[in-house]
């Protein structure tokens, strides 16, 4: 079933068993030596999470609130139209990437204000005689967050421009269109997507089914990336900036979820408000200064100022802190960040430690990273051999009538029965999908399958000191209760496969037991 780690026994070893024999029988064709060389790369290489969404979802924004530091340029210019990969490396450097391989590095130019950092492709100087077009940028940053987790920054996914949207869409989705798989091999670059929605319209739709499209149990079709977590992002704005902004955003989550019925694969909705996470990571004495000032005016003379972002830094407001610091605010914080941070410090409030720590908690980034680490980090070997095992079927499926079409069935087994891969995919049901089961039945059923975490005493229910007799008595015990409700003859056919899906959780996690 699963070891510790969240994969499958020798999953991520059967992946790189199929690649290696795949790599030899087709080493004298260019194309997919080269693709399956990636294959076998990635299943050593961090995690890829995906950023997506539609233009100016705040994409940019987000990242440098998870990392923790301003290395994504949020500005519109050029480098938001194309791929960008965020690697951990020991120096900060940027490169861009041509599409015939040619590199050039990237000047990083810093300023003042919201948008201080862009990367200039005005001047490139490219390691090749002839000038070229930007296929991708590759920056590696000295960042924990990036040790284990490579972020990839998208463009807009319904973006003006075609060719955009299209970079978007070859990266993240699998191809439809069977000529144009076998003429470009487009492998899906991504292992999970958290993708960004600031209101569900028919595009962010068509991107979540083309993307749940092969990944629906009933289709023969290759899938895209097996993880999806959505985020209802400017979270902050939905409620026009008011104290009680996330609250609105958490309505609007729910509603989302709802409505993601139809793509069948979004396995969360979180609100965040990404301004006021990379605000408040960032926060600086001379600010937390200035909220501790403003704090000091009376509630009525305040709000009078806080009416709009423009009112708030006119000069003719008297407030002590000088104009041009209260725009600063306003860019950075946002009205909802400045008056959570006011109000914060009249609730008692101290230090900027301490601020910045309740910011964050109430931006909702701290929730959406311990979802990315239940749904992805936990399971990084599954979502890896996942990927890897999706990019092999798509080579051999275009590179036919050799000895290497024998491994195609055991790429197909393996997609299918991989117990993990199902976990997902039931987590992702279990939002949208009715289970003619009690609530308490539900919640187990959905702490068993890992929604909460992969450990066996999160599976289980129990402390993390339980000593492993009483686990074993409890995993038993789901194992009977589960194997039980399948074989219910109320049952319908979703019911008992997510009941056996539960079950084979359960008796995996038995697996992991000590006698």
């Amino acid at each position: 079933m699963t070891d510790e780690g969240g994969a499958a026994p020798g999953i991520v070893a059967e992946a790189r068993r199929l690649v290696g024999e795949a790599r030899a029988v087709l080493a004298s064709e260019p194309r997919p030596r080269a693709l399956l060389a990636d294959c076998a790369r990635r299943l050593d290489q961090p995690l890829r999470v995906a950023l997506a969404g539609s233009l100016k979802a705040g994409k940019s924004t987000l990242l440098n609130s998870l990392v923790g530091q301003d290395i994504a340029p949020t500005d519109a210019t050029e480098c938001t139209r194309v791929v960008t990969w965020y690697r951990y490396g020991s120096t900060p450097s940027v490169t861009a990437h041509a599409y015939d391989g040619a590199r050039a590095n990237v000047v990083v130019r810093r300023g003042g204000g919201a948008h201080g950092l862009t990367f200039d492709l005005d001047r490139l100087h490219w390691d090749a005689p002839a000038p070229r077009d930007v296929d991708h940028l590759e920056v590696e940053w000295p960042a924990a967050a990036l040790a284990h987790t490579t972020i990839i920054d998208t463009p807009g996914t319904s973006s003006l421009s075609r060719e955009v949207s299209r970079r978007t869409a070859q990266l993240l989705t699998p191809e439809e269109d069977e000529q144009r798989v076998q003429e470009n091999l487009a492998v899906p670059g991504a292992d999970a997507i958290v993708y960004l929605l600031r209101r569900l319209d028919a595009a962010d739709v068509r991107f979540l089914e083309r993307v749940g499209a092969g990944n629906a149990e009933e289709t023969s079709g290759l899938p895209g990336p097996l993880g999806v977590v959505g985020v209802v992002s400017r979270a902050d704005e939905i409620g026009a900036g008011r104290i009680d902004a996330l609250h609105s955003a958490r309505d609007v989550a729910v509603r989302f979820a709802g409505e993601l019925e139809r793509t069948g694969l979004c396995q969360a909705v979180i609100p965040v408000a990404g301004l006021l996470a990379f605000a408040a990571a960032t926060l600086r004495q001379q600010e937390f200064a200035a909220f501790e000032a403003l704090a000091c005016i009376p509630v009525d003379d305040l709000s009078a100022a806080l009416l709009s972002a423009d009112r708030f830094a006119r000069a003719d407001i008297p407030l002590p802190v000088p104009p041009e610091l209260r725009a600063q605010l306003a860019e950075r914080f946002g009205m909802f960040g400045i008056r959570m941070a006011i109000t914060l410090i009249r609730l008692g409030v101290r230090d900027s430690v301490r601020l910045a720590a309740e910011l964050t908690i109430r931006s909702g980034v701290d929730e959406l990273r311990s979802v990315l680490d239940v749904q992805f980090g936990q399971r990084a070997d599954q979502l890896k051999a996942h990927s890897a095992l999706t990019a092999l079927a798509r080579v051999l499926t275009a590179y036919p009538g050799t000895r290497a079409d024998s491994l195609l069935p055991q790429v197909r087994t393996l997609l299918a029965d991989v117990h993990g891969f199902a976990e997902l995919r039931l987590l992702g049901r279990l939002r949208t999908d009715e289970l003619t089961l009690p609530a308490t039945d539900l919640a187990e059923l959905h702490r068993i399958i890992g929604g909460s975490g992969i450990a066996p005493h999160l599976r289980l229910g129990l402390p993390v000191d339980a000593a492993p007799s009483v686990q074993r008595a409890q995993a038993v015990a789901a194992v009977r209760k589960w194997r039980a409700r399948a074989r219910h003859p109320l049952a319908d056919q979703f019911t008992a496969t997510a009941c056996l899906t539960a079950a084979r959780s359960a008796e995996g996690t038995l697996s992991l037991l000590p006698e």
